[in-house]
């Protein structure tokens, strides 16, 4: 059976731009909006029944964390936006979870969207979009589902844990991005680890059926992660050497500290690359040695049978004059000139050292 591929973008086909067409698949969990309004000696964390409420928190002096989880919801999506002024542009790619991860910048607001990756209970990589947009005093942060890599996130506001309470929310949306990038490396560690154990599997000589399966799956998800992270290095650059008000000096540090974490996971992911790449080769010249020896133990035996084939051929014929016909020891002789030349090609085989 055939099975058909579905084309994500075929969705926007026709569409007036700016139009909220959710592209992921569609879920049945509710709209969930959670809300952390902090300052240095206090924090209010709440969970938004009425999206009404979102608004109250754009002008105020305290720095808002608010979470969305459920793109599927696009009024609600687009009704959040409006409050905040976000460009239709900007709702649209939200709710396209194919978007490539890119950075916006708008005169009161910038935009981010970056993958998230993390593994299921299946041990399959997930890739889940999430987009951000930093205000003044708020980080707008739209996840696809429930489940994310933000919990020490939340745990350090609430106990107020480091310096993200004392500072602005230009460094709340640094400190979620390296939340973001920290992930990437438990991921790059269980690829490795999972590389590393075929390879040692294909240099002891074992082919068991399925492991190149497992190599293909393996050379998918690299690709998949590479796609993934590779175009965040160029968001964390621009906010770096960018000029954007939002921006303080103070933080470009620690940006420029994701930058080096991220050089260091490409650096790692371009290694696991080659190595999936080595590890096809392997399996492949695995397969071709397990060939050549079945080859060469057929081809072996083939050769000591082609002379006694011919010494039975020739007493096998139905010639009357065949001088050692009617002798009395020629069934025996003739035996043990087969055996000789068994064992003679035996050991001239081993010799050889072909056996």
């Amino acid at each position: 059976m055939t099975k058909t591929r579905t084309h994500k973008h075929k969705k926007h086909t026709g569409q007036i731009p700016g139009t909220l067409v959710y592209t992921g698949e569609k879920s049945d969990k509710e709209f969930y909006v959670e809300c952390f309004d902090y300052t240095k000696e206090t924090i209010e964390e709440s969970i938004l029944i009425d999206i009404e409420d979102a608004v109250n928190y754009k002008e105020t002096d305290s720095v808002t964390w608010i979470n969305v989880e459920g793109l599927n919801y696009t009024k609600e999506i687009e009704h959040i936006g409006n409050q905040y002024g976000l460009h239709p542009l900007v709702l649209e790619d939200i709710v396209n979870t194919t978007q490539r991860p890119k950075i916006d910048e708008y005169d009161n607001y910038l935009f981010v969207v970056l993958k998230m990756l993390y593994y299921d209970k299946e041990e399959k990589i997930v890739i889940e979009q999430v987009s951000m947009v930093l205000g003044k005093n708020y980080v707008l942060t739209f996840q696809e589902s429930e489940g994310d890599v933000f919990g020490t996130i939340r745990d350090r506001l609430r106990h107020a844990n480091g310096r993200i309470r004392g500072l602005k929310s230009d460094y709340l949306l640094y400190a979620l991005i390296d939340a973001v990038v920290d992930k990437y490396f438990s991921i790059i560690e269980t690829l490795g680890n999972k590389i590393e154990d075929l390879e040692t599997e294909l240099f002891a000589g074992h082919s068991r059926e399925g492991i190149n399966i497992e190599v293909q799956q393996l050379k998918r998800e690299i690709l998949k992660v590479r796609r993934a992270i590779f175009p965040l290095r160029e968001i964390i650059n621009r906010i770096e050497k960018g000029e954007h008000p939002l921006i303080y000096k103070r933080t470009i540090t620690y940006y420029r500290d994701i930058y080096d974490h991220l050089i260091q996971v490409s650096e790692n992911i371009d290694i696991y690359r080659e190595m999936i790449w080595s590890l096809m080769d392997m399996y492949m010249t695995t397969i071709s040695n397990k060939m050549n020896e079945v080859m060469k133990v057929l081809t072996i035996i083939a050769t000591i049978f082609i002379p006694l084939t011919f010494i039975a051929g020739i007493y096998g014929m139905n010639f009357d004059n065949i001088p050692e016909l009617h002798y009395k020891y020629s069934y025996y002789i003739l035996w043990g000139i087969m055996l000789m030349l068994f064992l003679g090609m035996l050991y001239y085989f081993k010799k050889k050292k072909w056996l």
